[in-house]
Order: structure tokens, then sequence, then C-alpha cells
């Protein structure tokens, strides 16, 4: 990877879409836009009127099948819950795993947070985090699929014995299996007990063409074109052995399209396409 992740410059690009809403956002995110290339901020600075942000709200949703922005926003907004439920509870530290342009360090208060991802993005989110906020956070330069975690992150200053909450998002289907294998083996010998691990991945079934998805076709052929294509998936009902098999427990599963069940029809925003191919996890260490 030569610069930032495409990827990551999209789901910033969605939820500086959704804080740039006047009402029922679903969370606010000042730094999103200052994430994006200049282009993508030009967007976001005329969506602030009103029914400009409509037009291009529907612009995405109809011309991008299989609903990747209100699947991003729905995933935001249920991490974000998770997350301030670990930290109310046992978890002392927030670690994200392949944070690309995540800003939850600057809007979620944990005593200690880490952002541990490739290199190439990091340093561009560097550049655009104000200095006086880049400096509460400890960043990790990783490339998951050659780098061991845990001695990057107990480097940086991550205590092994005390809870933690781990945010893995947007990122398990762009790497092989041997790398996710790997990942999930260091954060288990790694985590104190009493730990969480809140992860997204895509239903296998999406990438061998098993399953019938709608949308997962253009989806994929999307992030194809991009340069980062999926690579790897979970099959929903071998996930709690898998992680039983790697000293972890699940203890919830469900697709951005379940999550909109809970965060965007009760705003009356059932229009908004999400995708049942697309999931989040939640596992106790």
């Amino acid at each position: 990877m030569r610069g930032s992740s495409r990827s990551a410059e999209h789901v910033a690009l969605f939820r500086a879409l959704e804080h740039s809403r006047r009402h029922d956002r679903l969370f606010d995110d000042r730094l999103a836009a200052r994430m994006l290339p200049q282009r993508y901020r030009a967007v976001v600075a005329a969506s602030r009127v009103p029914a400009v942000h409509r037009w291009i709200v529907r612009y995405i949703d109809t011309h991008y099948a299989g609903g990747p922005r209100a699947s991003a926003v729905v995933r935001t907004r249920l991490i974000d819950d998770r997350v301030e439920a670990a930290l109310r509870a046992d978890a002392v530290q927030l670690v994200l795993l392949g944070a690309g342009f995540d800003n939850r360090a600057y809007r979620i208060a944990a005593p200690v947070a880490f952002e541990v991802d490739h290199p190439a993005t990091q340093a561009t989110k560097r550049r655009r985090v104000p200095a006086a906020q880049a400096a509460t956070v400890r960043f990790v330069p990783v490339d998951l699929s050659r780098d061991a975690l845990a001695p990057a992150l107990l480097a940086a200053g991550f205590t092994a014995s005390e809870p933690a909450v781990v945010v893995w998002e947007g990122v398990t289907n762009y790497l092989t299996a041997e790398a996710v294998d790997g990942a999930f083996r260091a954060l288990a010998a790694l985590l104190a007990p009493g730990s969480t691990i809140i992860f997204t991945y895509v239903d296998r079934a999406a990438l061998d063409g098993t399953g019938d998805f709608h949308g997962v076709a253009e989806w994929h052929e999307a992030v194809q074109r991009g340069g980062e294509p999926w690579t790897f998936g979970f099959d929903p009902a071998g996930l709690p052995a898998y992680l039983s098999e790697r000293g972890l427990r699940l203890t919830a599963d469900l697709s951005t399209r379940d999550a909109a069940a809970s965060y965007l029809d009760p705003l009356g925003r059932t229009g908004e396409p999400t995708a049942q191919f697309y999931r989040i996890a939640v596992a106790s260490a």
C-alpha cells in the first residue's frame, strides 16, 4: 500500500455526511471531514444544505448497490454503543485495530487509546488530525499482513493485565485467513479477562457465490476497482466454534440490516439500504 486506504476514505465520507445531517443523525464526528481529500471535503461542505444532502445520499444509495453508506453509519453507531458500554464496565484501554480514519479515540473518552494501522494510512491520518488531539492517542504502525501485533502494542505502552476494548472495524474482509487467525490468536493471548473485541466481517456466502444477497456483486466490484478486493469472510454459523478454538467467546453477531432496525427505523429512515451480508460481532476474552 503506497497511500492511504480508499475504503477508509469512503467510510470517512459516509461518517462526515451523517454528521452533516441537521436532524436525526446517529452520531457526531466533527473530524470526519478532515480525514478526506479535497474533492470529498467539497461534497461534505455542499451537503450542509439539506436539499443537497438529500440528493447526495440518494445518489450514493442508488449508484452503489448493497447499501455501503447506511451500513457504515449503522455499524459506527452500534460499535460506539458497545465501546461505551465496555468502558463503563471494566475496560480501561481502547484499541482501534486497523483504525483507518476512525475518530473514536477523539469522540469517546477512554483512559488510554491506541490506534493500530498500516503505516501509510496512519501517516496520512496523523497529518489530518489536529496536533492537540493526536497527542492524546498512542499511534502504533503495524501491517497486519506481516507484522506481529502484540509486541508492537506492548512497546507502545499497552498493559496486558488491564481489560481493554478492541475495535476491528472494516478490516477482516481485506486480509488473508492466516492474517485474521494470527490477529485473533495474538489478541486472545494478550488481552486480560473481561476484555471485549468488536469486529466486522463479510458473510462467506457473499464471497463464494452461495448466498443470495442483494448488491453484493456490485459492492465487491467497486472495492476491486479501488484496489482493495474482499479476500476473506466468515460463515456466521461457524463463528462461535472458530472463536472458541482461539480462546474467545462470541457474545453477539448481527448484520448491518439488523442494526438498521434498531437505529434507522425508529427515526423513520426506513428507506436507507443496508446489507444482510455485512456483519458486526462481539467476542469476550
